[in-house]
């Protein structure tokens, strides 16, 4: 997770820069590999609320509430 200075609680894990021929984003960027950590689905604490992330074997990412 990213530091967010509004909630400090939300880990230490910093953001990197793009490998060489990515094009960088402008926001701090983690990479999904490093979320996943090799599973196919993880679940998100926003708040209140309980997101899944998942990894679809057309290899793209889908979140739901």
């Amino acid at each position: 997770m990213l530091s967010h200075p509004d909630h400090p609680e939300t880990g230490s894990a910093t953001a990197t820069e793009a490998p060489p021929g990515r094009q960088s984003c402008a926001e701090p960027e983690i990479d999904s590999l490093r979320l996943l950590q090799g599973r196919r689905e993880v679940r998100i604490r926003h708040g209140n609320e309980c997101y899944r992330l998942r990894h679809t074997r057309n290899d793209k990412l889908i979140l739901t509430k």
